[in-house]
């Protein structure tokens, strides 16, 4: 086990730039598969699983031997959150627009910075609530042409939201466990909670684990290395040297990140509001950023 006295061996600020652009990939991977949304998110997390295994087995089955009760269940709850996330934001998109929802579902500000008051007492700067405000209008602005007004997309947009708060609820409990327990082994556990849960999603939905196309494989694949393993385990890592509320104001750049890819690989247009929206953002990141 890691004592909180040590010291990082990289800038988290770094490690968590880099998950940003990790899990800035997430929509682009979704998009390129046909394969149905809960089908997908199970697959991220269970090949993610045996990725991690063999390092599991051989380097920290003691450390998960060692988990108290208290940082199992956090743990086991953290990855129930973290399942629900993916369910509820993937549902979200059968009933409003991918745009409407990837912003929604990143304004994970709103509930953290309420949350590690509640919870960790740490205390709120104006300046940190005015940044936060900045970036988060940047986010929606970016998405602006692509809102929906009717009752179906308001209940997708409902969905979304509740979505950002079960990540933030992710993001909170690991605070708390990844003070006392090992990157590796408490991640292994929320992975696992997390493909279980999905995997039971799956099947009472009907849904068929295969076939499907070769090239969906390898997005699943792709899933699990880039926006899960070099994403949420690097925010999972960070989280033991910094608030949740840094990497909530961080994952505001991912609709812009997500922009840029689409642009790139997809062949997207980029809005002027896209553009604007991704300057705000920014401009929020270096204010809460700045000493």
């Amino acid at each position: 086990m890691k004592t909180q006295s040590e010291k990082p061996a990289v800038n988290p600020y770094l490690v968590i730039a880099f998950g940003v652009f990790s899990v800035s990939t997430s929509a682009v991977l979704v998009k390129l598969s046909e394969a149905p949304a809960g089908v997908i998110a199970f697959y991220r997390l269970f090949f993610s699983v045996l990725l991690m295994l063999p390092v599991i087995l051989t380097r920290n089955l003691k450390d998960i031997g060692g988990f108290s009760l208290k940082d199992l269940f956090l743990s086991a709850v953290s990855g129930i959150f973290l399942a629900f996330h993916f369910i509820l934001w993937f549902e979200s998109l059968n009933y409003t627009s991918v745009a409407s929802s990837t912003v929604l579902v990143t304004l994970q500000p709103l509930f953290s910075f309420a949350g590690t008051y509640l919870l960790y007492k740490e205390r709120i700067t104006f300046r940190t609530i005015v940044s936060g405000m900045v970036a988060i209008f940047g986010s929606i602005l970016i998405s602006w042409g692509d809102f929906n007004i009717s009752g179906e997309a308001l209940f997708g947009d409902v969905l979304a939201l509740i979505a950002c708060a079960l990540i933030t609820g992710y993001l909170l409990f690991g605070q708390s466990v990844r003070k006392r327990v090992s990157l590796f082994p408490y991640t292994f556990v929320v992975y696992s909670i997390s493909s279980v849960t999905l995997w039971i999603y799956v099947w009472a939905n009907g849904q068929s684990f295969y076939p499907y196309r070769p090239q969906d494989w390898i997005y699943f694949l792709l899933l699990a290395v880039f926006p899960t393993l070099l994403g949420h385990t690097l925010f999972n890592w960070s989280l033991k040297w910094v608030s949740t509320n840094v990497i909530s104001m961080a994952i505001l750049f991912e609709p812009v990140g997500a922009a840029l890819l689409a642009f790139f690989i997809l062949g997207e247009t980029l809005k002027w509001t896209q553009i604007i929206g991704g300057l705000i953002v920014l401009s929020g990141l270096f204010l809460f950023s700045k000493k």
